[in-house]
């Protein structure tokens, strides 16, 4: 930044973390949450935070301050059917490293240095932000607020994965070349599925806002797209393409014929590079590449495994324990992973928790009057649509980086439905066609 100004960055949002959680615990948790969000997916600063006390433990207190904040302020959750999911199945974890240990596949989770017990613990943070923003966003304005500041973060996400692609040659591909930007520890596929997400959501969302409005939204989704392209992730292009072919089927039918001219022209549009990612499952003489193989032989394995353990698992946690094929520690596809380590019972919550993001979305879209309530839940369908699809290629659920803020816009979009109360039955509805309405001025 030329005065070094860049250096004293994460101090300065390490302290501003400390008050914001004073902030929150004082009767304002709302603030709370606006600050968190940016926070949220920004791993690569919130890594500098590991110098200063507590650092590393900030998000997990800054969200803790939130919920109690809330709660002794008189704030209580609406009800959702998610909240009791979200417990049952972190009781269920929790019991599935336990039986990992009788099983011998893993050791006790007693403390904090064991490997799986910190995999769980930092599985919660996902249903306590949940938690957290249902708790807050109480009105209109919150999920305006929201919706704005989530644009604000992924177009600095966006601007940090493109100075970074820009800077290096892609005239052909090079997995080399690949970076996981500002998200860390989540690896270019991780920021990869979270730009095709928050791509859809706003592209669904900007088809409810008005025109200067939806010209940023455009603008931003376009960038993001681009942001995606480089980050040379086969899932998140299979994930951008689905969500487009649903927005086509839910609102716009003049984007299934842009999908399907899309199918017959993307090696004459897209760079060369990409095309190349996309064309190199196999190699020249007709083999899986190394990526796709190796693939293929962990779902053998893990087939293997669920038919020997098909109800409760291996045990949550204890894939990292195992041999695997070239030493990986993951399945490569969270579906999987899920049924190797929690079988059914583990996939039944996950399926019931993946239904109800879908089912608050839809509700959102289908069952609400104000443009920015329905633009929330054709966005927030269509995002958790892609979420669905980028789990087949790899875990991107157990990273906040990744969802973290999907949660918050799943929380608004409960919320949202009870905002609009639903007419008596028997009210008499006048309606004078005198008057024109125009139901985008809702949106101001």
């Amino acid at each position: 930044m030329g005065l070094g100004i860049y250096h004293y960055l994460p101090l300065v949002f390490y302290l501003a973390s400390w008050v914001f959680i004073l902030i929150s615990l004082g009767g304002r948790p709302l603030w709370g949450l606006y600050y968190l969000m940016p926070l949220l997916p920004y791993r690569s600063l919130r890594d500098h935070f590991l110098a200063y006390p507590l650092g590393g433990n900030m998000l997990t207190i800054l969200i803790i301050s939130i919920v109690v904040g809330a709660l002794t302020h008189g704030k209580r959750l609406p009800k959702s059917s998610m909240n009791t999911i979200w417990l049952i199945s972190i009781l269920y974890l929790y019991l599935s490293m336990w039986i990992g240990t009788i099983l011998g596949n893993g050791p006790a989770p007693l403390w904090f240095t064991d490997a799986n017990f910190i995999m769980w613990k930092d599985y919660t943070l996902i249903p306590l932000i949940f938690v957290a923003a249902n708790l807050v966003i109480e009105d209109r304005k919150a999920v305006k607020i929201v919706v704005i500041i989530t644009a604000i973060t992924l177009l600095v996400i966006d601007r940090s994965a493109l100075t970074e692609s820009m800077s290096r040659n892609f005239s052909h591909f090079d997995e080399s070349k690949r970076d996981a930007g500002p998200l860390g520890w989540a690896g270019a596929n991780g920021l990869a599925a979270f730009l095709a997400q928050f791509a859809l959501f706003f592209w669904g969302f900007g088809q409810f806002v008005k025109k200067k409005a939806k010209l940023l939204c455009y603008g931003l989704v376009a960038l993001t797209i681009l942001a995606t392209l480089y980050t040379f992730s086969r899932g998140s292009y299979i994930a951008v393409l689905v969500g487009v072919f649903l927005l086509g089927v839910l609102k716009d039918r003049k984007l299934l014929l842009a999908v399907l001219a899309f199918m017959f022209t993307w090696q004459a549009i897209l760079p060369v590079a990409v095309t190349e990612r996309v064309t190199m499952t196999e190699s020249s003489n007709g083999n899986l590449e190394a990526s796709a193989a190796s693939r293929i032989q962990l779902w053998e394995e893990a087939k293997t495994s669920m038919l020997h353990n098909p109800l409760f698992g291996t045990g949550y946690g204890t894939y990292q324990y195992g041999n695997h094929v070239d030493g990986l520690k993951d399945t490569h596809n969270w579906y999987v992973k899920v049924m190797v380590e929690t079988g059914i019972i583990g996939m039944a919550l996950v399926l019931a928790l993946l239904q109800q993001m879908l089912a608050a979305a839809y509700r959102a879209f289908k069952h609400t009057e104000d443009p920015l309530y329905r633009g929330l839940g054709l966005g927030l369908f269509l995002a958790v649509s892609a979420c669905v699809i980028s789990n087949i290629f790899g875990d991107r659920w157990n990273y906040p980086e990744i969802i973290g803020l999907l949660w918050v816009l799943t929380a608004a979009a409960v919320r949202v439905v009870g905002f609009a109360k639903p007419l008596e039955e028997g009210a008499v509805v006048i309606n004078d066609r005198s008057v024109v309405t125009n139901p985008y001025m809702a949106y101001r």
